[in-house]
């Protein structure tokens, strides 16, 4: 896990060298936002003064996004790819599966099978395009549309609650729009890193950890609000 492995290095523009620690000082030190997001969502789960045992997990999984992508960023190797990418899906398919059941109020059997349907159709987006498509983040197109297709529903379903479910339901579409408006920049200026590189050395990939760090943090703080 001390050494990088040389088929993961260059893969971001700010890469400055084959082996040094701090060869991506920006990309590395951008994963401070992480943390902060996850101290943030913690605050707002204690605020809530409930049990909300998947409320502290997001908390928890922000964390750990934060710090996997700091060990990916400064000793890239087969180990620390893992930790990076893997607490990106749980929260993904954690969120998911929250969303279905708290936001839209679907039975809990939806919790469960409705994120492993979409984990099947990401992997087969990713399959038919390819994993180098939008130079590496079309795994990600998923998640940017299951954000407005959720603010879209619980936009819709507001119509028929009552006036202060109704009002949640408003707070939470709205959170979901902002989040996705702010991933779509995310994933936009992460797709230009490398293809904009010799124009700006210091690359655009540490601007991807600093918005979806807003972007777990609105979900994170949305995702306790009960009443």
């Amino acid at each position: 896990m001390l050494q990088p492995d040389p088929r993961f290095l260059m893969a971001y523009c700010e890469r400055l060298g084959a082996s040094a620690f701090w060869a991506e000082p920006l990309n590395a030190i951008s994963n401070l936002g992480f943390l902060l997001a996850a101290v943030l969502v913690s605050l707002a789960w204690r605020r809530t003064g409930k049990r909300d045992v998947l409320h502290a997990g997001l908390a928890g999984v922000i964390g750990l996004i934060g710090i996997g992508s700091f060990l990916f960023h400064t000793v890239p190797n087969r180990i620390t790819v893992l930790l990076d990418v893997l607490p990106i899906q749980v929260f993904i398919l954690l969120y998911f599966g929250l969303a279905l059941r708290r936001f839209l109020g679907l039975p809990i059997w939806t919790a469960f099978l409705g994120p492993a349907l979409f984990f099947i159709a990401s992997a087969g987006l990713v399959n038919a395009l390819g994993n180098r498509a939008l130079g590496g983040g079309i795994g990600y197109v998923p998640a940017l549309f299951a954000l407005f297709g959720f603010s879209l529903a619980l936009a819709i379903r507001a119509q028929a609650l009552p006036a202060e479910d109704a009002v949640l339901a408003r707070y939470q579409a709205c959170g979901l729009l902002i989040a996705g408006g702010v991933f779509a920049l995310s994933l936009s200026l992460r797709t230009l890193d490398l293809p904009l590189c010799s124009a700006w050395p210091i690359g655009l990939h540490f601007i991807w950890h600093i918005l979806n760090a807003v972007v777990l943090g609105v979900l994170g703080v949305i995702a306790g609000k009960r009443e």
